[in-house]
């Protein structure tokens, strides 16, 4: 008789650690078709964002051009700056060609730099760096502003008050007009306000017009700042004309 017992109890024990390995394999089944559909699941979530945000951007009316934003611009109207941009309205604000837009504002003459950008949801940002006028450029029938750089480019009157002349020579070509350039914003304060104007020969032959008819041969645009310091204590002397093209041996006439 113990020994019946013993081997129910036996059997017993064995049918308990059946069920319990029965139930751990099903909480493991579960668990793996549960981790199965939880990739199921977040695949299809990320399957209808994808599709959600591709109609957003591009088919949808939620993020369409509606407006520009424009900065910077001074010398430049905003409607010419607009109609140079030409902006299409209406459409997906993600399909407007931004490199085309900042190319055909960068072609207006007064134009440096431009930036465009996308303000979301529905603005596209221009943001212009102008020119700065150094110089007016005398062309004889019209005149026009003149930069650092020896650009030159329409302005308005307001920006080109009291600046300094510029007349080009016949042999001046584009970098002879850059060395004038370079030459008028190296100016000392002093010495531009004697100025009349400046005459562009050459590269190496640019020449002060004085406003009491006295001529100052500047040379180039190399050593301007000393060439201004010398010719401030040279025109102390009497003379029509003052040579300080090399300004460690200066002349006069």
């Amino acid at each position: 008789m113990p020994s019946l017992r013993r081997t129910r109890a036996a059997a017993t024990g064995h049918e308990k650690a059946q069920q319990r390995a029965r139930r751990a394999f099903a909480r493991r089944q579960r668990a793996r078709r549960w981790l199965t559909w939880r990739y199921v699941l977040a695949a299809s979530l990320a399957v209808l964002l994808l599709g959600l945000g591709v109609y957003a951007l591009y088919f949808s009316s939620w993020l369409r051009t509606e407006g520009v934003e424009l900065v910077g611009n001074d010398l430049v109207s905003d409607a010419k700056v607009l109609a140079a941009a030409d902006v299409p309205t209406g459409g997906p604000l993600v399909r407007v060609d931004l490199e085309a837009i900042e190319k055909r504002v960068k072609a207006l003459a007064a134009v440096k730099e431009v930036d465009v950008s996308r303000q979301w949801p529905h603005d596209v940002r221009i943001e212009v760096t102008e020119r700065t006028p150094v110089a007016v450029l005398d062309l004889g029938d019209r005149v026009v502003a003149l930069d650092a750089e020896g650009t030159s480019f329409p302005a308005p009157p307001r920006a080109r008050d009291g600046l300094p002349r510029v007349r080009v020579g016949s042999g001046a070509d584009q970098n002879a007009l850059r060395e004038g350039a370079a030459v008028v914003a190296a100016l000392d304060g002093d010495v531009s306000s004697m100025v009349s104007y400046v005459e562009v020969r050459t590269v190496d032959e640019i020449l002060l017009h004085l406003r009491d008819d006295r001529l100052v041969k500047w040379g180039s645009a190399e050593q301007s700042e000393d060439k201004a310091a010398v010719l401030l204590q040279l025109l102390e002397r009497q003379a029509s004309t003052y040579d300080v093209s090399v300004p460690g041996a200066p002349t006069t006439k």
